[in-house]
């Protein structure tokens, strides 16, 4: 069964919708986009799969499954705040950062030590491209050892990397 078939079958149609078009290959037939061979180098660590134009959102989702997408999402917060290079923007995008995620009781937070966090709520004062960088690594750290490998064993990662079949009976 193709990759489409697959796809369709599950309800994983985002996969095939607003993941941009290839300039290079307009027209470009979804399974060329994403193959089999693809998914299973998302296999060979979790840095192969955020790099991964097709990994990433694939992880997103099963993130969002597990109500856990907060680690992600903060993930790539911090990866596009150390691009910023306005101080001006950087302070009021710090200052969002920690609500969002670091402050006790925020709506995304994460999972991290005391001292990590209050080691944050000083540095946004005045914040630097490096501010949220132990939070980051702490997440980083959680979700290779924790939602990466059940990531794996994902029904969505392993139809994609056609390991199983759709709707096969785990045994």
């Amino acid at each position: 069964m193709c990759l489409t078939s697959r796809v369709t079958q599950k309800g994983w149609d985002f996969l095939r919708e607003g993941t941009g078009s290839d300039a290079a290959s307009p027209g470009l037939d979804w399974d060329w986009r994403l193959n089999t061979e693809e998914a299973l180098l998302w296999s060979q660590s979790l840095e192969k799969l955020l790099q991964s134009k097709y990994g990433l959102p694939v992880f997103q989702t099963f993130l969002r499954s597990e109500f856990s997408e907060e680690n992600i999402e903060f993930w790539l917060t911090c990866e596009d705040f150390k691009k910023i290079k306005s101080t001006s923007k950087q302070a009021s995008r710090a200052k969002k950062i920690y609500e969002q995620f670091i402050q006790a009781e925020s709506p995304r937070e994460i999972n991290i030590d005391h001292h990590t966090r209050e080691a944050i709520r000083l540095n946004v004062q005045e914040p630097t491209m490096s501010c949220f960088d132990e939070a980051q690594k702490i997440v980083y750290g959680l979700m290779e050892r924790d939602s990466y490998p059940r990531f794996l064993r994902s029904e969505i990662y392993l139809t994609l990397s056609g390991k199983i079949q759709p709707n096969q009976v785990k045994g």
